[in-house]
């Protein structure tokens, strides 16, 4: 049995004009599946559609607001009457404020909780009922190792994303309890630093690497598998897991 074997699965990927939403749309068409891909903008979305079908893969595209609930309703309905299913959910929208609860405005907070987390909440409440429909589903939802690791350094602290990485995770757990006896498994991947990402970010990378076991940035080749592994059959009995992809930051 080929447990990565996406052939009749339909794969949602919001967020997927970030790096990682574009890897795990391309992992998902390479396993076969078909893939929703939806950003904000869809022109956002160009680049990788044009990709995805050169390499063959079946694809579409939508435009979403994922900070809009009917939008993401809408996006659900409009994804179910093209490919009839939905198998896979790959939550991935997602802002970094940086700031303490002195510094942050009302509004910054708010836009993190809203991006973060509430556009979770809101896919899996439109899509889990599709996946409750076939007694199947597998959501990865993407948080971070700072979710449960943080700095005392004045220029890194970033308490408002540090919450609703950490509310990730407690969503996740959650929705994973009451969700397992329908066949859906929620599982969060919590994110390290990746090569060329926040470049500008001089200060935190330098405290990454000084507090990494591994010395370095992660690969984007070494994120792939994690998220196929806990989207396919491969992880039936694994769910309400934090899954940190980090290079053992969080270890020390």
């Amino acid at each position: 049995m080929n447990y990565f074997d996406f052939k009749d699965k339909v794969a949602v990927v919001f967020g997927a004009d970030s790096r990682i939403g574009k890897l795990a749309a391309l992992g998902y068409g390479d396993c076969g599946a078909k893939v929703a891909i939806l950003a904000k903008n869809k022109s956002d979305l160009d680049d990788l559609f044009k990709e995805m079908g050169d390499k063959g893969y079946i694809a579409a595209a939508f435009e979403c607001d994922v900070t809009d609930e009917e939008s993401i309703k809408n996006s659900a309905k409009e994804i179910v009457e093209r490919f009839g299913r939905i198998d896979i959910l790959f939550n991935n929208s997602g802002v970094i404020q940086h700031g303490s609860v002195e510094e942050l405005t009302e509004e910054e907070w708010n836009t993190s909780m809203n991006v973060n987390v509430r556009s979770a909440y809101l896919a899996m409440k439109y899509l889990v009922p599709e996946m409750k429909k076939n007694n199947y589903g597998k959501i990865v939802n993407t948080s971070s190792a700072s979710a449960i690791s943080f700095s005392k350094d004045d220029v890194l602290v970033r308490h408002a994303y540090n919450v609703s990485k950490a509310a990730m995770v407690g969503l996740t757990k959650a929705t994973a309890a009451t969700y397992m006896k329908d066949g859906i498994t929620v599982n969060a991947i919590g994110l390290g630093i990746f090569e060329d990402e926040l470049k500008e970010e001089k200060d935190l990378i330098k405290n990454y690497l000084a507090n990494n076991p591994s010395g370095r940035l992660g690969k984007m080749e070494e994120l792939i598998g994690t998220i196929m592994y806990l989207s396919s059959d491969a992880s039936n009995y694994v769910t309400g897991q934090l899954l940190l992809v980090d290079g053992g930051v969080t270890l020390v």
